[in-house]
């Protein structure tokens, strides 16, 4: 890998921090998304294959026929390494068409959906449809407001898992925090359970000029509480 590859990505990736409203934030993931694999390939960006993996430890069902809600699926990078860990079935939601476009090619999904998250509604069909619902990367700053995890929730089955990332690198710990203070406050009213928050050192790689090597990241999974009915 030379040094140009990543001063390349590096550059892309800062250039979309300069994009300030939804519209600029699609444009700029249209344009990225032919590109998309291959720069994060260059940054080593291992959140896919974290978060397949929590799932994959605390998964418990069939995973040939469980079904998985894949948000912010981007060009498929998660569902790849889902698929890779016996899972079949996914649906993935996007706010970019080129991204979706990517994501149909990959053959993986049954049903892809154009949606921007934080500002359009979950398609009410979803409600407590899936077995597993995963969001990796697009809960940061700049991305999607903190809010959007309710919509998570609301999509999974009862019992079912969600799995979540955000990063840990400074640009990011705001966003963190508030990030983590809404999971907190859905458990206290009851909505899920924490079944594991794991902290990781060598998230990928870093591209802000205040950073060097690698960032840390977080993955956290939930499980959709099961409300028992009570027949007096």
């Amino acid at each position: 890998m030379s040094a140009n590859t990543f001063e390349e990505v590096k550059a892309t990736v800062l250039s979309a921090h300069k994009s300030t409203t939804s519209r600029e934030k699609v444009n700029f993931y249209n344009s990225w998304a032919k590109n998309y694999d291959q720069h994060v390939a260059v940054l080593d960006y291992r959140a896919p294959a974290l978060a397949a993996d929590s799932v994959l430890s605390h998964f418990s069902g069939a995973r040939e026929s469980a079904a998985v809600l894949d948000v912010a699926c981007g060009t498929g990078l998660v569902a790849k390494q889902m698929k890779k860990r016996g899972f079949e079935l996914f649906v993935g939601v996007d706010g970019s068409d080129a991204m979706l476009e990517e994501a149909k090619e990959s053959g993986l999904y049954q049903e892809l959906k154009q949606c921007l998250l934080g500002e359009e509604a979950f398609p009410a069909e979803w409600a407590g449809s899936f077995d597993v619902v995963v969001t990796v990367g697009a809960l940061s700053v700049g991305q999607v407001p903190v809010e959007v995890v309710r919509d998570l929730c609301e999509a999974a089955k009862p019992g079912g898992l969600i799995c979540m990332t955000t990063r840990s690198n400074c640009d990011n710990l705001e966003y963190k925090i508030a990030l983590e203070r809404e999971l907190k406050q859905m458990e206290n009213d009851g909505l899920w359970t924490c079944v594991e928050v794991t902290d990781v050192k060598d998230w990928e790689r870093a591209v802000s000029e205040q950073e060097d090597g690698y960032i840390s990241g977080a993955v956290y999974l939930f499980k959709k509480t099961v409300h028992k009915n009570i027949t007096l």
